[in-house]
């Protein structure tokens, strides 16, 4: 019993109990995908019960992960996928922290989403920034968490993920020339264009497409759109009336 208590492993050669993250990594990206699909099931066919489920097996995880990740059942199945690869050890008192951040975002979908089904923009919102961070993590090994962490308590971290902890130079091949980095200030800027036009600009002829669109709308813009209809509707009326 007393071992369950006990965060992380000890790993010879380390001065810290530390965690894998290549299972961590795993974990998340099985999460975000089964995140992205209970969202997008949601918007599509407009019923949350893909989604309560989700968000419930992620609000169990992150508190299991918060006591002992060695139980996390998506640690368990990202285990299972990477088990023969070389682990990658990272300090477990950072990935804590970040697994914490994790249960706190995840606690007001459980019950807003969950118990209380009360589906808004905002809390849609925080459901895609879950997603977003869970992206990071698993595409990038970007553990944003664990970046406060280390901000908070002043580079107290050890073993970050990609050893972004420990003071270095970058290699050369990690460096950008004057090229390369036009390519990708170009690549942001049409990612970023692309994305406004299709929610803004594009007419929208699915129900997915309609509901996103909508979705990213103020509370201005959308009073607006419906006295333009309103006003349409009635020119409309009042033109077959003549008749």
């Amino acid at each position: 019993m007393n071992d369950f208590f006990k965060y992380g492993e000890e790993v010879a050669g380390y001065d810290v109990r530390v965690v894998n993250e290549r299972e961590a990594r795993a974990a998340a990206g099985i999460l975000f995908a089964l995140g992205l699909l209970s969202l997008t099931n949601a918007v599509m066919i407009q019923h949350g019960v893909v989604t309560r489920y989700f968000i419930s097996f992620f609000t169990l995880d992150f508190l299991i992960r918060v006591i002992n990740p060695s139980y996390s059942p998506s640690m368990l199945l990202g285990r299972f996928f990477v088990q023969n690869q070389k682990p990658e050890y990272v300090g477990a008192t950072q990935k804590r922290f970040a697994w914490g951040v994790g249960l706190m975002l995840a606690l007001p979908m459980f019950y807003y989403l969950v118990i209380n089904w009360q589906p808004t923009p905002i809390k849609v919102y925080i459901c895609i920034l879950c997603l977003v961070l869970l992206l990071a993590e698993s595409a990038f090994s970007i553990c944003v968490g664990c970046k406060i962490y280390n901000l908070v308590m002043k580079n107290s971290s050890k073993y970050c993920p990609g050893g972004i902890c420990e003071i270095r130079f970058k290699d050369k091949i990690q460096t950008f020339n004057p090229v390369q980095k036009t390519i990708v200030g170009i690549s942001f800027v049409l990612v970023s264009y692309a994305s406004y036009a299709y929610l803004y600009k594009l007419e929208h002829k699915t129900l997915f497409g309609k509901t996103v669109a909508e979705n990213m709308m103020s509370e201005e813009a959308v009073i607006a759109r419906d006295k333009a209809d309103y006003e349409r509707e009635s020119a409309e009326f009042d033109r077959d009336d003549d008749f």
